[in-house]
């Protein structure tokens, strides 16, 4: 499938997708604040790991991963777009990225929490998703 727009604009729309201080997390944020739970967000370990939520005396992190970016779709885009595709292989780096993240916390003696960006925005879970997200960080 062809992209719809040229290079320069691509590469525009592109540039104003944030990787911080996204509505969710600062839902997230906004949320554990007023509840009084103490944390460091973007946070970056010694051995390279970047966390959304860190509390890093606890060893505790939460990562909060958009949906399509961490690859919670991967299974449509793969149909959609085949599996030799940019984006499908861009995907599948970012979801091989995550487990090796994941093994580099645990071998380090972190825990931690992955909360899905549907879960947090979607008004039937959200409030059972930063319940969880708390109690992680306040166990």
């Amino acid at each position: 499938m062809a992209d719809i727009f040229d290079a320069a604009k691509r590469s525009e729309v592109m540039s104003s997708i944030r990787s911080k201080n996204t509505k969710v997390e600062l839902l997230v944020f906004r949320h554990l604040r007023t509840e009084g739970v103490y944390f460091q967000k973007h946070y970056r370990t010694k051995f390279g790991v970047r966390v959304d939520i860190a509390l890093p005396r606890k060893k505790k992190a939460v990562f909060i991963d958009g949906d399509f970016w961490h690859g919670r779709t991967i299974d449509k885009v793969m149909a959609r777009r085949g599996a030799n595709d940019f984006w499908t292989k861009k995907l599948q780096r970012n979801k091989e990225r995550d487990k090796e993240q994941a093994q580099l916390l645990a071998a380090n003696g972190w825990t931690f929490l992955r909360a899905w960006e549907s879960e947090i925005v979607r008004k039937a879970t959200q409030a059972s998703a930063l319940k969880r997200i708390k109690r992680f960080l306040t166990l």
